[in-house]
């Protein structure tokens, strides 16, 4: 008997925010190759210790798919752990392939992407009525390009709120676009290593990015938020949702 390869996102970090389907994989699993980057090891506590558990920072494609087709030829269950959720750049889809051809199945376990967990420690609702209702995840291009019509200042254009990942160490260009956009004095968020115990949410303003950063030694694992969403305050509310508006009429329920 063979199994499906699985890909499954870890979650931001924190082992209990894995969702309950990825840890039974994790418990089930004959192979593990994780993310070790990204991944903590405390979120292989979920692994039956004996379990074999590859690093894929030191492995390269080819390493990885000849690990995964050797022990599902085995019969093994093997799982591929990414960091957050494996569809937000986990190059998940060039592995996929090199499995297709190899006509080896496989199925994806979604997860907890760091900019939902960021929110969640901020008490922040990215879309709030009548002041953004889009959200934006992306990266700054460095080393691996972005298509010129994504380039960040195109998108920052819309000032909608937006959660930009992998761009830590290009602070000083993201100022400069970010502060055309927002404007200098707009409130920005760095939220490092979110849900994990080295956790930092730090609040700062755009003009002010680079400054923040280097002060707070943030070197990687950061994602940057921006948006008008930041401005408001629980005390400063002024625009509500439709959905609970007594007023409001829907299939579940009449209006006053």
């Amino acid at each position: 008997m063979t199994y499906p390869v699985i890909f499954a996102g870890a979650g931001p970090g924190d082992p209990d925010l894995i969702t309950v389907k990825a840890q039974h994989a994790l418990i089930e699993a004959d192979l593990v190759i994780y993310a070790g980057s990204l991944v903590p090891q405390a979120v292989l506590k979920w692994a039956k210790p004996d379990t074999p558990k590859l690093n894929s920072a030191s492995m390269h494609l080819g390493d990885i798919i000849r690990e995964m087709e050797t022990a599902y030829r085995a019969g093994r269950r093997v799982l591929r752990l990414h960091t957050g959720d494996p569809s937000l750049y986990g190059a998940i889809f060039e592995q996929m392939s090199e499995l297709a051809k190899r006509e080896i199945p496989y199925t994806v376990i979604p997860g907890v992407t760091a900019a939902f967990a960021a929110a969640a420690a901020m008490g922040l609702e990215y879309t709030l009525p009548e002041i953004s209702q889009t959200l934006i995840l992306t990266r700054m291009a460095g080393r691996t390009p972005v298509p010129e019509k994504e380039a960040l200042a195109r998108l920052a254009s819309h000032q909608t709120s937006m959660a930009i990942y992998l761009s830590i160490s290009l602070t000083n260009e993201l100022e400069e676009i970010l502060s055309q956009a927002y404007g200098k004095d707009a409130p920005c968020v760095v939220a490092f290593r979110v849900s994990q115990p080295q956790e930092k949410i730090v609040w700062t303003q755009i003009g002010n990015l680079t400054k923040t950063v280097k002060e707070q030694e943030i070197t990687h694992q950061a994602i940057i938020i921006v948006g008008k969403v930041l401005d408001v305050s629980l005390s400063q509310i002024r625009h509500y949702s439709k959905l609970y508006d007594k007023n409001f009429k829907h299939g579940y329920r009449g209006g006053e």
